[in-house]
């Protein structure tokens, strides 16, 4: 008996609601909402024989980029490929997601982007190529895969929201600002919970400086996000960068403590996505001097207990960040031995931190020892190429502002007029690209 998901895709289980309750966990995942592996383990113990339920509980694992999760990617590969008559997509869902488990990142990304073209209508495949593109900055890929595979759904019909959300974020992450929010703005008239468009509309008013809008449209759309358990802390992290550009410093502490780092303080597990919110919004603070109180020693803490050094370089320099927030060298510069150690060996996280994470998280180190001479020359050579290491330009903005903060503290005029008058000139109206400006010469002092 021909079975096939909610989308057409075939699957070789014949349990009809297994299929369902597995569209269930996919729909969950696109809606970044708990908890989509609780619902897959609880398909799998009754259905140990269904591969694309262990496909799809592999691609998670995969989308998480920590070492803690490759066990458990394997033992979901492996548990498939012992099951027979796997079909063309069982299988290639497999080998992409044991690519990443090999610590094979560019492999599992061409093999996943494969898949997501050879099966259009896999929505599950278009979203962990989607994350990959992200990962290792492919901006165009995240501009052109969804509306590719678009082109198989009808426009509107079930599914077809979560890829013009996915193509609003990869249109804003290639600076096509206005047709970026048009697609944001589209999908969430399909879909209104769809947390993911609605932070590409949020990361786009970020981009633009827009962030007295910023606060407002996240404030009026709470109700929509928040319970967006997996993304909801990095649009809370929008909503405290919208403040901290006006100055608004007790805002953008309360929001920290009560919604990005909750869970940091109460010393529970943190997903590593999470951590990088945290540390890229206290460091941003320290930038500008503001008291922190105790924030960097627990995050610090929470980095050193997550462990897996080494294994993606974007990570290990949020790691860094939070080591030397709290003034602990030593365990920043054990991270830095993982990643020089990384950097030597092979595999796309050795080309990603050899290129772009060390340099990077030296010259950070630098920085936070008052080196800025040395600071700015590490970060310079690598603040436009950073985008190899993946994140969002919103994310990779914190290297930017390190660079000028090193030049201003290191009296390099002519580095630091540079980089705020590109910072002036993308956000004219922003607090802070004009307090950086003045700071820089580029503007004159208020009489």
């Amino acid at each position: 008996m021909s079975v096939t998901d909610q989308h057409g895709n075939a699957v070789t289980c014949t349990d009809r609601a297994a299929v369902e309750k597995l569209d269930e966990a996919v729909e969950l995942m696109l809606g970044f909402r708990a908890d989509p592996l609780a619902v897959v383990d609880g398909i799998l113990a009754e259905r140990p024989d269904f591969a694309m339920a262990h496909a799809f509980r592999a691609g998670l694992m995969a989308m998480s980029m920590e070492q803690v999760c490759v066990p458990e990617a394997e033992a979901s590969v492996a548990a498939a490929w012992s099951l027979p008559g796997l079909n063309e997509r069982e299988h290639a869902h497999l080998v992409a997601a044991q690519a990443w488990a090999d610590g094979d990142f560019a492999l599992a990304h061409r093999r996943y982007a494969a898949l997501a073209a050879r099966f259009p209508r896999d929505i599950f495949a278009q979203q962990v190529a989607h994350q990959f593109d992200f990962f290792l900055g492919d901006p165009t890929g995240l501009r052109d895969r969804p509306a590719q595979a678009m082109q198989a759904w009808r426009e509107g019909g079930g599914g077809f929201s979560w890829l013009l959300g996915m193509q609003a974020f990869g249109l804003e992450e290639c600076g096509q600002y206005e047709a970026a929010e048009d697609a944001g703005r589209r999908a969430l008239a399909l879909q209104p919970r769809d947390a993911w468009a609605l932070h590409a509309v949020a990361h786009v008013m970020e981009m633009q400086g827009r962030d007295v809008e910023g606060v407002a449209f996240l404030t009026q759309r709470t109700p929509d996000w928040e319970p967006a358990a997996m993304l909801a802390v990095h649009n809370w992290w929008h909503r405290a960068l919208f403040h901290l550009e006006r100055g608004e410093m007790q805002q953008v502490l309360g929001i920290y403590d009560s919604a990005v780092a909750k869970g940091v303080a109460e010393g529970t597990p943190q997903p590593a996505i999470e951590m990088v919110d945290a540390s890229a919004m206290l460091w941003r603070l320290l930038l500008r001097g503001a008291d922190t109180g105790g924030r960097f020693a627990l995050l610090s803490a929470a980095w050193e207990r997550a462990g897996g050094e080494g294994f993606y370089a974007f990570s290990d320099l949020h790691a860094v960040m939070a080591h030397l927030g709290a003034g602990r060298e030593a365990v920043a510069a054990h991270v830095i031995g993982a990643m020089r150690r990384a950097a030597a060996g092979q595999g796309t996280n050795a080309r990603l931190t050899r290129e772009v994470g060390l340099p990077l998280a030296e010259g950070f180190f630098a920085f936070a020892r008052g080196d800025y001479a040395a600071a700015a020359e590490l970060i310079a050579p690598v603040r436009r190429s950073a985008i190899r290491f993946g994140g969002s330009n919103a994310q990779r903005d914190v290297i930017a502002l390190t660079l000028l903060e090193a030049a201003l503290r290191g009296r390099q005029w002519g580095l630091a007029r540079l980089l705020a008058g590109e910072r002036l000139a993308a956000k004219p109206e922003s607090p802070l690209a004009r307090a950086l400006a003045v700071r820089a010469g580029a503007l004159p002092r208020a009489a």
